[in-house]
C-alpha cells in the first residue's frame, strides 16, 4: 500500500484562498480551545492513573457508535492509530484489568472489546468532569462555529 501524498503536496494543488485577519483569528481561537480541552483531558487522565491514549481507548470502547462492541481494528480506526499500536494498547489495558476481550459469536476470528466494572467506574468519573469542562467551553466554541458558518459563504 503506497503512502498518501504529504499534506504539503495536497495543499499546493488547492486554489489560493481569500482569507482575512478575522479568519485566521477564528482558526487560531478554535485551535487554542481544542488544545485547552486536550490539555485538561491529559491532566485529568493522569490524575486517574491513565495515559491520555488509555483514556481515549476506554471512551472509544464505551462510546462506540454501533450497537455491538468494537473490535481491535475499530479501536485503531477510532483512535487514528495503526492496528499493531491498538493491539499493544489493548494488551496494556487488559493487563491493568480495564478491558476484556471476547470472541465475536458470528466470527470467532474477530476479537471484540468490552470494559470491566473498574473501567466503567473510572470512565464515568472522568467523563463527568470532561462534560463540565466542555460546558464551560461551549459559549466560546459556539461563537467560533457561528463565525465559521456565517463567514464561509463569503469565501467561496
Amino acid at each position: 500500500m503506497a503512502d498518501p501524498p504529504s499534506p504539503r503536496l495536497r495543499i499546493a494543488h488547492l486554489p489560493p484562498a481569500q482569507l482575512d485577519r478575522a479568519d485566521y483569528r477564528t482558526l487560531a481561537e478554535f485551535r487554542y480551545l481544542i488544545r485547552r480541552f486536550l490539555e485538561f483531558s491529559q491532566r485529568a487522565a493522569g490524575r486517574a492513573g491513565l495515559t491520555p491514549r488509555q483514556h481515549q481507548a476506554l471512551l472509544a470502547i464505551k462510546g462506540f457508535p454501533r450497537d455491538d462492541s468494537p473490535s481491535v481494528g475499530d479501536l485503531a480506526e477510532r483512535l487514528c492509530i495503526r492496528h499493531h499500536s491498538a493491539v499493544e494498547l489493548v494488551d496494556r489495558l487488559a493487563e491493568a484489568g480495564l478491558i476484556v476481550r471476547m470472541h465475536d459469536p458470528q466470527d470467532r476470528r474477530r476479537v471484540l472489546l468490552g470494559l470491566t466494572a473498574a473501567a466503567e467506574e473510572l470512565l464515568a468519573s472522568l467523563s463527568a468532569i470532561h462534560l463540565q469542562e466542555l460546558r464551560a467551553l461551549r459559549p466560546a466554541l459556539l461563537d467560533i462555529l457561528n463565525r465559521v458558518g456565517g463567514s464561509s459563504e463569503g469565501h467561496k
